[in-house]
């Protein structure tokens, strides 16, 4: 597993979910200013200044629950609001098309191609407004700094790391199915054609060498599959052509998503809970998950007219129905830790975030900090 996947799992799920919102926002004409403002407050929630200082630091990446709990978060940090049933949907289109993205990447460090993909989306969602643009150009920065310098080893192991926490998620998304790229299973359908990785040869040939370097011979054979050569590698630095069309917007061109669930991932949703077991790094993950959130602050309209609520589905009638249909175990269990909302809990937090920033002495009541936020969660 490597310490270093977090950062790119997080931009990278933040870039599709901005493609997906951005798209449902048009589909819903929803005034430019007000979609303007959303776009705007996510992006510069996303890339809050403390809130990365933590993501980028080396760890293990956080269970799908947490991770599904900072997005409902980050979905929430302006005046738009989400059914848990559109919060749902816009969660499994997320996953499923990074999924997708990782599962194609030609070598392992195209998933840095990938991300690059993302954040010029970003950057372009942002791009009249100077300050918030600042910050995603910090951010660009430290990916630079962080991944560039990496093996390919280490790409490797990102990519493994990736794919194991994507391994148990088989949502049928209605854009793949109609591309023919999945299967009705829920599994993704790879292509036998097309170039092969930069600095790889098209397959077809086998040679034979000496111990001392000197080619004795030659055979040819059918590789089964339709490849090209490769194309120019894609540009790692800020600014510069990514080549690789993995990572950005599939919903440019405007056609109805719809998700659906899987006998596979019903199925192995019913065999995880039956083996659910307590997790002994729970309170721990808590605290971590605490600390990540405290930046990140849930924007609460002034007044009624000021807000309003986007809808995934083509009607209200069938988010509704997706709501109650929805298998229990597959609604990810948000953990709810509304520091806005509650005082106490919102005290909580800034203790655990003014202990953050100092060298990390432990206080008396440290030790608890798991239970309260775990009595939170189970109270909700």
């Amino acid at each position: 597993m490597s310490s270093r996947t977090l950062p790119l799992l997080f931009i990278n799920l933040g870039g599709e979910m901005l493609y997906i919102l951005d798209q449902r926002l048009r589909a819903q004409n929803i005034p430019a200013d007000k979609a303007k403002k959303v776009m705007n407050d996510i992006i510069t929630t996303m890339f809050n200044k403390k809130f990365l200082e933590e993501l980028f630091k080396p760890q293990e990446l956080y269970s799908k629950k947490a991770l599904r709990t900072v997005f409902d978060r980050l979905a929430h940090a302006s005046i738009m609001r989400l059914n848990q049933a559109s919060m749902d949907k816009l969660y499994d289109l997320m996953t499923m098309a990074f999924k997708y993205q990782v599962l194609l990447c030609p070598r392992p460090k195209d998933i840095l191609l990938v991300s690059f993909n993302h954040m010029d989306a970003i950057k372009d969602f942002v791009k009249d407004t100077p300050s918030i643009l600042g910050q995603v150009d910090e951010t660009y920065q430290q990916l630079i700094e962080m991944y560039t310098p990496l093996s390919s080893g280490e790409f490797q192991l990102i990519r493994q790391t990736l794919l194991i926490f994507f391994q148990d998620m088989h949502i049928r998304v209605s854009i793949f199915l109609k591309d023919k790229v999945q299967n009705s299973n829920g599994r993704f359908v790879l292509p036998i054609s097309g170039p092969v990785p930069y600095g790889t040869q098209v397959p077809g040939l086998i040679r034979t060498f000496t111990c001392t370097g000197e080619e004795l011979n030659r055979q040819q054979f059918t590789n089964g599959g339709n490849y090209t050569s490769a194309l120019r590698e894609g540009s790692f630095e800020i600014f510069g052509d990514r080549v690789t069309k993995l990572g950005t917007n599939m919903y440019s061109v405007s056609r109805p998503v719809e998700t659906h669930m899987s006998g596979t991932s019903k199925n192995s949703a019913q065999h995880t809970k039956v083996n659910t077991a307590p997790n002994p790094l729970a309170k721990e993950e808590l605290n971590l998950l605490a600390k990540l959130m405290g930046g990140l602050e849930v924007h609460k309209p002034g007044n009624a007219d000021s807000g309003f609520r986007v809808n995934l589905f083509a009607t209200d009638e069938e988010e509704q129905e997706a709501l109650i249909t929805r298998p229990d175990e597959l609604s990810y269990g948000v953990i709810k830790i509304q520091a806005t909302k509650d005082q106490q809990a919102n005290a909580e937090l800034a203790k655990i975030m003014g202990e953050f920033t100092e060298s990390g002495d432990q206080s008396p009541c440290s030790s608890s900090k798991g239970d309260d936020l775990l009595a939170m969660m189970d109270g909700l």
